[in-house]
């Protein structure tokens, strides 16, 4: 699986990591003093994944790319959670139907907008 650090520990040798799947993220613990990898917030990583518990943990990483996504963390703090639903147990529907089906898109590259963008533009300005 692939994936982007989204914060680290160097010394202790942590990191918790957002997956390609967008599904929970992943933990790794470098409990041997065999393999040693440095991966800092925003390092793009393929690893190893396995379920223990119900969570996933990372194993064996390898870094792709140093500091594709350095920023990532903080976009996804800032990102709006208006229209979502603290416990999806919850019996009260939505207010607006449209918010069931919605998300933001965050671009993994930087400089990249949300896909559809550029021609949602240009259909406002032929309209």
């Amino acid at each position: 699986m692939f994936g982007v650090v989204l914060w680290s520990d160097e010394q202790d040798q942590k990191a918790v990591i957002w997956c390609e799947d967008h599904g929970d993220l992943a933990f790794y613990r470098n409990d041997s003093d065999t393999c040693e990898i440095e991966m800092d917030a925003g390092d793009w990583v393929q690893f190893d994944m396995k379920m223990d518990k119900n969570q996933r943990k990372a194993h064996n990483p390898r870094l792709v790319c140093e500091g594709v996504y350095p920023e990532l963390a903080d976009s996804l703090c800032a990102a709006p959670t208006q229209g979502l639903r603290q416990n999806p147990q919850q019996s009260k529907p939505y207010s607006n139907p449209a918010e069931r089906n919605s998300a933001q898109v965050i671009p993994l590259f930087p400089g990249q907008s949300a896909p559809g963008a550029a021609s949602k533009a240009a259909h406002k300005q032929t309209a």
